[in-house]
């Protein structure tokens, strides 16, 4: 298993709040922080529960008048208010501690809105669904958590829409389970990964964008990555002593006026205030306030503010602009303030009503892994490359050679059950051709990039043992610093095999593999610079054209034969397509026949896909990405170093080719880097590509 996912060092806050300092105004900046004091009066309170409650949702129906307000209470189960505070409903049968809510999730082809709960008297996620008002329960079974539970939000992911529950522990520990439906078209859950911060954790909430804040209560308020196939790339927003909070944080929520109303609300139960950050301005502090338990004019005001919740749709007169729902001190009712009433107070524009119900559109379209390897022996980045052997005549029986950069080459098969280890060395990238003449018998000739030795390592695929035999003639030195990228060509006109090995420095070598004496060796033919660091490679042996990613610069094509010169030509390059974020990193091949097809690079940068033609001037067909399939239990690919493509029948669900990629962040649950396999169906589905029929 990997290391916990990091938390940023204390040592790094005072750096990180450099920029936390009060806002000042002008045009181009957050709104001016609130010079005095300012209170709000809350316009409604809810009728006391018996026993505690402290999580509390907004539930959002079709009309105003249709708006509930649902908290979790321990006695009196799931209670349901109307926006005058009076008590509609009680599911006493659903005690629970924390409530989250999620709308537009497709149940059965259904668009539903979900509530997750922590059961108070069992400890367990359960999953509702909200029909008219009402929780039902739809899950196969309620989820068993292993932690002191403190708060949970719902964290819709962007990319693939998938929906997760986070759920923060005592110890500082976020347990993040995805949601799905099952095949019985139930609801169920699965764990993904865990996050470890240092100390107690209060309430977490989701800003839409892709990112979750949390709040720490003895140290402040965090904001990361929720997609958990992203960088965690946790980031400060404010702390007790160097920011605006004075002793403990609480609740937190997310206000969504439209452009310029974007805010985080976050409670400072210790000082009996809300602060306010403007999110359109990387949180900067806008101000805080107040809030009185009433309009009674009594100036009596909530001393200890707990958990929040907020929207900013229409619900009636009362609230123009939404709603803030504030935990109040005994932990037995909920204030109900305007946040019309709220920006006044603090001189903001609340913005236009925002309906947040209904999921985006992902980014690009999105496929899913159908099967997926054990993790490789070492931890950290340690798998990197694959490559793709066809069996002709057994389909089923293919293989898969990958590398682990910190050990050695692997050996699985399209179930993705390992064959074979060999402890190696450090071997970076690999590549394999058929019909390699050795002894007089074609042979499956692999090679791979050897920066223990700095060298070309050379096997034979024994397809029938499904194990890797050394046939180097000794070793094979590359004269590198640090080989790197390596991929292999073959001349279809003569049979000549060669092979092309990259260094950091964007020095490339192309050597002739010879064979004598059962044995093959290396003869240097050619060398090219780039300007830069390149990365993955792949040669189309029909056309004869080598392509290299070049990982901050381009995707550049150039002859694959020992004669072709260094011309290069830019397919694409970073700084022209959006779609492509450096680092580019894996390349593959999907051959068509009759000299089309596509060429599939991996950008690291935002976690794609890129596709261009391979044929005629290369164009930009698109981008896809790799999803999680929590049916199978299969993560997402992220953070891909390389990959490899084919058109050929590799058997049961791959009968049309298919993609193996390397996963750098191997989570559901958090595991050590692998490879996953997914169908070229699913991927020429996606982006309306062709597949492969005739097979060769």
């Amino acid at each position: 298993m990997k290391a916990p996912i990091g938390y940023m060092s204390v040592t790094a806050l005072a750096v990180l709040l450099a920029g936390c300092g009060t806002s000042t105004a002008n045009t181009s900046g957050p709104p001016q922080a609130a010079k005095t004091q300012v209170t709000v009066a809350a316009s409604a309170r809810t009728q006391p529960v018996s026993g505690e409650t402290e999580s509390a949702v907004i539930a959002l129906g079709d009309q105003a008048a249709g708006a509930r307000l649902i908290a979790a209470t321990q006695h009196d189960g799931l209670a349901v208010y109307g926006l005058d505070g009076k008590r509609k409903a009680s599911h006493p049968d659903m005690a629970a501690s924390h409530v989250a809510i999620s709308y537009d999730y497709p149940l059965n082809g259904q668009p539903t809105t979900l509530l997750a709960t922590i059961g108070a008297n069992d400890n367990r996620l359960h999953v509702l669904a909200l029909h008219d008002g009402k929780p039902q329960p739809t899950q196969a079974q309620s989820a068993a958590l292993d932690l002191a539970v403190e708060g949970m939000c719902l964290f819709r992911n962007r990319i693939d829409s998938h929906l997760y529950a986070l759920i923060l522990g005592g110890g500082g520990q976020i347990e993040q389970k995805i949601i799905y439906t099952n095949a019985k078209g139930k609801l169920d859950v699965r764990e993904v990964r865990r996050i470890h911060f240092p100390s107690e954790l209060k309430q977490c909430v989701d800003d839409g964008n892709g990112h979750v804040y949390v709040s720490e209560q003895g140290t402040g308020i965090w904001r990361f990555n929720g997609d958990p196939e992203s960088a965690l790339d946790v980031t400060l927003v404010d702390a007790p002593g160097l920011g605006h909070i004075t002793g403990e944080t609480g609740g937190l929520a997310i206000y969504d006026g439209g452009e310029g109303s974007h805010w985080l609300l976050a409670s400072q139960p210790s000082v009996g205030l809300i602060n306010v950050y403007d999110r359109d301005h990387d949180d900067a502090f806008i101000g805080n306030f107040a809030i009185a338990k009433s309009k009674s004019g009594d100036d009596a005001t909530i001393e200890e503010p707990g958990k929040l919740a907020v929207t900013s749709m229409l619900l009636g007169k009362a609230f123009p602009h939404g709603m803030l729902v504030v935990g109040a001190d005994d932990d037995t009712d909920f204030r109900m303030v305007s946040m019309a009433e709220v920006a006044s107070a603090l001189g903001l524009a609340p913005g236009t009503p925002q309906d947040l119900r209904h999921a985006p559109k992902p980014p690009v379209p999105s496929v899913t892994a159908l099967v997926e390897t054990p993790p490789v022996k070492n931890p950290g980045d340690a798998a990197d490359d694959p490559a793709i052997w066809a069996n002709p005549q057994n389909p089923g029986k293919s293989l898969v050679v990958g590398t682990d950069k910190k050990a050695g080459l692997y050996v699985y098969d399209m179930h993705g059950k390992v064959r074979q280890f060999r402890a190696d060395g450090h071997m970076n990238n690999t590549d394999l051709r058929t019909h390699f003449k050795l002894d007089g018998q074609d042979v499956v000739l692999v090679t791979a990039s050897d920066r223990t030795h700095d060298s070309v390592a050379i096997y034979r695929l024994d397809t029938a043992a499904a194990k890797l035999v050394d046939v180097a003639d000794g070793e094979q030195a590359a004269g590198l610093g640090d080989p790197y990228g390596l991929c292999m060509y073959r001349n279809p006109d003569n049979g000549k095999t060669y092979v092309f090995v990259n260094n950091k420095d964007g020095l490339m070598r192309q050597w002739q593999l010879l064979a004598a004496d059962g044995r093959v060796h290396i003869d240097k033919v050619r060398q090219f610079q780039f300007e830069s660091q390149v990365e993955g490679c792949d040669a189309d042996d029909a056309s004869g054209s080598l392509f290299v990613d070049e990982e901050d610069v381009a995707l550049w094509a150039l002859s694959a034969h020992p004669d072709g010169g260094d011309k290069m030509t830019a397919i694409d390059r970073v700084a022209d397509n959006p779609a492509l974020k450096s680092d580019l990193e894996g390349l593959g091949v999907y051959d068509l026949g009759n000299g089309t097809g596509y060429i599939v690079i991996s950008v690291q940068g935002n976690d794609t896909y890129a596709v261009y033609r391979l044929e005629g001037k290369h164009e930009y067909l698109g981008s896809f990405a790799v999803v999680a399939n929590p049916a199978l239990g299969i993560d997402g690919i992220s953070q891909t170093d390389g990959l490899d493509i084919t058109s050929r029948n590799l058997g049961p669900g791959f009968e049309h080719g298919a993609m193996i990629a390397q996963d750098g962040r191997n989570v559901m649950p958090q595991q050590d880097q692998n490879y996953k396999y997914v169908s070229w169906d699913a991927i020429a589905k996606a982006l309306d590509l062709k597949v492969r029929t005739n097979q060769p």
